[in-house]
This record gives C-alpha cells, structure tokens and sequence, in this order.
C-alpha cells in the first residue's frame, strides 16, 4: 500500500503561480511512476503530467505542457507540480496517483487538493 497526501492547492489570480506537493509514504519503493491528474467541476478527470519515480523521465499533457513542471525528491518520497501561468481552466481538484512496479495502473490515489484560478 502506498499513501498519498496532496498540499499546496489555493487560490491564486490568473497568470500566477502555485506549487503542489505530493507526499508518499509506505510501501515506496514499489513506486513505478506517480502522476497529476485533475477534475474540474462537472467534467472528467483529466491527466497532467507524470514522472518515472527511477529515471525521472516527464510528460505532460499538452494543455500544461510549458507551464507547469513536475518534480521529485526520492529522499523525500515528495513529488511536486509547479504552476505557472496559471489560467482559470486550470481551476480543479488536482490529485497524485501512483503507479505501482506490480501493476501497469494508477492503484493508489490522494484525496485531492483545490486549485482555484481567478480572472
């Protein structure tokens, strides 16, 4: 089992910036890959970006892609998003998920911090 904890949420005036956490904790090295996703008022969850927990090898998805980076501290077992050039469609529950090695799916999900972008 692997315990996620999301931090950082907020809200923040468009064109500002936000940085979520991700803390991990139990069984953390069965972390494969560990993911951002988000779900906005009356629509599905959405992928952000992801992270190879060994190699740190990213990718985004395109909406984000130049805006926010993904980030990880494995002594830390934290992962964290920073947002940039935040826009008000990018107001959402923001979770992080984890892949584990056993697995090739997103088993392990946070409860979910608010990010809320204002025009």
């Amino acid at each position: 089992q692997v315990q996620l904890v999301e931090s950082g949420g907020g809200l923040v005036q468009a064109g500002g910036s936000l940085r979520l956490s991700c803390a991990a904790s139990g069984r953390t090295s069965s972390i494969f890959v560990v993911g951002w996703f988000r779900q906005a008022p009356g629509k599905e969850r959405e992928f952000v970006s992801r992270i190879t927990w060994s190699s740190g090898v990213t990718y985004y998805a395109d909406s984000v892609k130049g805006r926010f980076t993904i980030s990880k501290d494995n002594a830390k077992n934290m992962v964290y998003l920073q947002m940039n050039s935040l826009k008000p469609e990018d107001t959402a529950v923001y979770y992080c998920a984890v892949i584990p090695q056993t697995t090739m799916s997103y088993d392990y999900w946070g409860r979910g911090t608010q990010v809320t972008v204002s025009s």
